[in-house]
């Protein structure tokens, strides 16, 4: 099932109406109806992001939160609603995204004159934890295509490694997006429980890129049809028209979740690779591109980051090795001039 997004803008209208509504027969305004104002806000975010938001506010917050009065909405509240999501079993990441929700939907109540300061900025939420970034050798690389040779689903690790592309935008690429030996990055998935499929917006702007391909890709992207070709003729009237060039045998989307949690640790367990997440393909292929002394502009393009200070943060662990091999070549220079 795939969903579509967002609720016409007129719904949106009659929302706001309703919370002005609501805020001024209570009198004193609750929680409750800014939250209620925040959903109908997020309706203009990225879609992926509306639908956890919407599930953050019905299934976590407004049923903690949502009773009280603005004013009388503490600090020591927040912290222990925290403390509570935590208890729970939730990640520190989850719970930093509850955190970074309260915050916007107090900043508009002090906008609107409702507080005299946001209580969210008087509290410490769990802060993430960067995920440590392992990736491929040249050597282990190879490994990984050997392995997926005669697999069905050989073409995404060729473009993962080859392109560093975003495990969502690989499985909502389709053949339109590839013409002149190349593809646009124009779309990425997600599921979402209770809800099925989502095609939403790039991550970012940047996200939205041209990336060229090498010739062995293209190469690979041709047998890959005239497989799925024969694939869709075995399928017959139960094939999914999506155009999708990575999909199920029936033509329909894969979930990202089935990739990361069983494919992937299949196919290194035959490569006989240690474990990693299919995002740090995505890092094995800049790492792999700036040790071949590839311009780091050109690979922040290539990924799609918003800033090239974003791509040097990432990956500065690659920097030594570039300094070292950048001196052997100005002693090769200069040198013979002495």
């Amino acid at each position: 099932m795939l969903y579509v997004y967002p609720l016409p803008l007129v719904h949106m209208w009659i929302g706001c109406r309703w919370l002005v509504h609501r805020t001024r027969r209570l009198g004193r305004p609750h929680i409750l109806c800014l939250l209620h104002q925040g959903r109908l806000a997020l309706w203009t975010s990225r879609k992926q992001s509306c639908i956890r938001y919407q599930q953050h506010l019905r299934v976590h917050i407004i049923p903690a939160l949502g009773h009280y009065q603005l004013q009388k909405l503490s600090p020591q509240h927040l912290q222990a609603f925290y403390t509570l999501k935590l208890e729970e079993g939730l990640s520190a990441q989850t719970v930093f995204a509850f955190h970074s929700l309260l915050h916007k939907a107090l900043d508009t109540a002090v906008r609107w004159n409702l507080l005299s300061r946001n209580v969210c900025d008087a509290v410490s939420p769990p802060r993430p934890k960067r995920h440590e970034i392992h990736t491929l050798t040249p050597e282990q690389a190879q490994q990984l295509l050997k392995a997926v040779n005669d697999h069905r689903l050989k073409i995404l690790f060729v473009l993962a490694l080859a392109t560093g592309m975003r495990l969502g935008e690989l499985l909502c690429l389709k053949w339109q997006d590839i013409n002149d030996g190349s593809l646009q990055v124009r779309r990425t998935l997600y599921y979402v429980s209770k809800v099925g499929f989502v095609e939403a917006e790039p991550k970012t702007e940047k996200s939205r890129r041209n990336i060229i391909l090498p010739t062995f890709v293209l190469e690979e992207l041709k047998q890959h049809r005239i497989r799925q070709l024969e694939e869709r003729l075995k399928a017959g009237e139960a094939w999914q028209e999506h155009n999708l060039v990575i999909c199920t045998v029936i033509g329909g989307y894969i979930s990202p979740g089935d990739i990361s949690s069983k494919l992937l640790r299949n196919i290194l367990q035959k490569a006989g690779l240690p474990r990693i997440r299919f995002h740090d393909l995505r890092h094995s292929a800049a790492t792999l591109l700036l040790s071949m002394g590839v311009h780091p502009k050109v690979v922040q393009e290539l990924l799609g980051h918003s800033q090239i200070s974003m791509t040097m943060d990432i990956y500065s662990h690659v920097l030594p090795t570039m300094q070292k091999e950048a001196m052997e070549k100005i002693n090769t220079l200069l040198q013979g001039q002495r």
